[in-house]
């Protein structure tokens, strides 16, 4: 019997170009309304939803993707951003949540879809970050003594009073920097931080998805 591909819906957790180099799927751009619907009457066995839309688009719903996830020998599993809010909705009725992300919002540590909302200029590309990033990105540089904790918090908090689409770090550290002077030395060693040393725990789950989903595939 052959197999049908994996389906992901990817989007800017991680590029195509890497993700190709783990898994041999069907890629599909970031899931919007009716995309999940569609693969109902189609012959696939693995879903992957890793990206959805959140603000271009209108987003798959729950009941859209239960109605996958409750079709006879179909396994959905959902990382990342949108795949992971869905897998922590879903998870009672059968889809498999992956990462770090979706354990955060499991366990309750998380609740709001900020976290992981983004917009994007393509499907490879960031034109804002999320906030789940943010978060890593300033745990990192305090734990490598770039940042001091008054600095993280500091950031965080201007992180989380701006609104998703207009989250970057350059307007972030701006903002920071009128408001927080007295900081404005370890902002500044946090802005060239950031730019060589840049990490995504939404790509960092994306993988953990799309290896997993190879050991199933690929046995």
């Amino acid at each position: 019997m052959v197999r049908s591909k994996p389906v992901i819906f990817l989007g800017p957790s991680i590029s195509r170009e890497k993700a190709r180099k783990i898994l041999d799927a069907d890629y599909r751009l970031p899931a919007k309304k009716g995309d999940i619907l569609q693969l109902i009457l189609k012959e696939v066995d693995i879903v992957g939803l890793i990206d959805g839309y959140f603000l271009q688009d209108y987003p798959p719903t729950p009941i859209e993707v239960y109605n996958l996830v409750r079709k006879r020998n179909v396994k959905v599993f959902g990382s990342s951003s949108l795949g992971a809010l869905r897998a922590v909705e879903l998870g009672k009725y059968g889809m498999i949540g992956i990462g770090k992300i979706y354990r955060l919002f499991r366990d309750g540590i998380l609740e709001s879809d900020d976290e992981v909302a983004v917009t994007f200029t393509d499907y490879t590309n960031y034109k804002s970050e999320a906030l789940i990033d943010i978060r890593y990105n300033l745990f990192l540089a305090q734990k490598y003594k770039i940042i001091d904790n008054m600095t993280r918090r500091s950031i965080l908090r201007i992180s989380k009073q701006t609104y998703f689409p207009y989250r970057t770090y350059e307007d972030i550290l701006d903002k920071c920097k009128s408001k927080y002077p007295e900081i404005h030395s370890q902002l500044e060693s946090f802005r060239e931080y950031i730019l060589n040393n840049k990490k995504s725990l939404k790509e960092r789950d994306a993988v953990r998805l799309l290896k997993h989903i190879k050991n199933i595939y690929e046995p």
